[in-house]
């Protein structure tokens, strides 16, 4: 369901523009992620049905030919009555580089990659997985309490806050991992021989005789020490070099401990916050403002009209009744449809918004439709 739901929109972007613009650029409002969609012929030749294909020859058909786009959409000329007397191309030889530019790889590249990117599927692989393990070893079946986490709506909204600002958190972090490095690299070139762990003085465990180790050490004690660094190493009083080791040690903690640790945490708690925000949002509008044509329930129009928003919300603008009715435009034929249905089909045909209801007491509509 997870590519129909994305193919979609692009199929409807693709359909109401030139096919010769397929094969150019892909749309300017498609996401780049969807460039094998308007760039491979597979698309539209293997994954429309009759009745798209139809619109989109009758629609563009005189302007760009409606040979050229008849192969485009892999429709049998002869079927259409385009040419009775053209000849037949002949058919490519049978190969593994016929048979995959038949299946379209571009397009199941893609397919592929928006299943394998789905958050419910990675749940669900993760689960399978966990399961499998859990036939060596049943400690791995705890892994599955994770499902109440994802059960549960409030706890859902606390792990979207960690990836809600994905972008800025990993970017921050890379930032830290730089810092870190360059805290290294001063600590293994001069204060080296302050990183000795060890309390017998005959075995000195040193955690900066290489880079890796220096590195790993700043990494997992520095950041984790409330002090930073400076928690970790001797004390510099009394040393020749006291004052650089008094910087370096200060500076670690504001920059590592004050500052970037600060922003890594603020970043998920702003989001926490944002996410929280905006389901309350939507929670109010859901209660106080018409979902079809955005009056609220303060509005002055109720004033001129002898009934109230909840008369309006049951009544006249049923979401119901409009959610039945968009769905009978997708779903129901030229066969048996009523006036009002053509109407908006034709409107939705147009990318026109002529027949959506605007803000405002409207004719009610009250048509069950099944």
């Amino acid at each position: 369901m997870r590519p129909h739901c994305v193919e979609s929109p692009v199929r409807e972007g693709l359909e109401f523009q030139s096919p010769l613009a397929w094969l150019v650029a892909p749309l300017p409002s498609c996401p780049d992620i969807l460039w094998p969609l308007s760039l491979g012929r597979s698309f539209p030749s293997n994954y429309w049905d009759k009745f798209v294909k139809r619109k989109v020859l009758d629609k563009h058909g005189d302007i760009c030919g409606r040979e050229q786009i008849a192969e485009l959409l892999g429709m049998d000329l002869s079927m259409l009555e385009i040419t009775a007397h053209s000849e037949r191309k002949p058919e490519p030889p049978p190969g593994l580089l016929t048979w995959l530019m038949s299946i379209g790889v571009k397009y199941q590249i893609w397919k592929f990659g928006v299943i394998f990117t789905d958050n419910s599927f990675l749940n669900l692989g993760w689960y399978m997985v966990m399961s499998l393990l859990g036939q060596y070893n049943n400690f791995f079946f705890a892994a599955h309490l994770l499902d109440i986490a994802m059960g549960v709506k409030t706890l859902r909204t606390i792990l979207s806050s960690v990836t809600h600002d994905g972008k800025q958190l990993v970017m921050t972090v890379g930032l830290l991992a730089v810092v870190l490095y360059l805290y290294t690299v001063v600590a293994f070139d001069f204060f080296r021989k302050l990183y000795n762990k060890s309390e017998d003085e005959d075995e000195p465990d040193m955690k900066c005789d290489d880079m890796m180790t220096c590195y790993l050490f700043h990494m997992y004690v520095g950041v984790r020490a409330g002090g930073g660094i400076g928690d970790e190493i001797e004390d510099p009083a009394g040393d020749e070099y006291e004052l650089y080791r008094v910087v370096f040690k200060i500076t670690f903690f504001f920059f590592v401990i004050v500052i970037l640790l600060a922003i890594i945490q603020g970043l998920i708690i702003d989001a926490f916050g944002e996410l929280r925000d905006q389901q309350q949002q939507v929670r109010d509008d859901m209660e106080t403002k018409c979902s079809i044509c955005g009056i609220s329930i303060g509005s002055d129009d109720f004033d001129m009209t002898p009934h109230g928003f909840e008369t309006h919300t049951l009544e006249e603008h049923n979401l119901a009744n409009y959610m039945s009715l968009m769905s009978g435009r997708c779903t129901k034929r030229d066969v048996g449809i009523s006036s009002l249905l053509v109407i908006v089909s034709a409107s939705s045909m147009r990318t026109s918004l002529a027949e959506t209801p605007t803000a405002g007491p409207s004719l009610p509509l009250q048509m069950p439709y099944a």
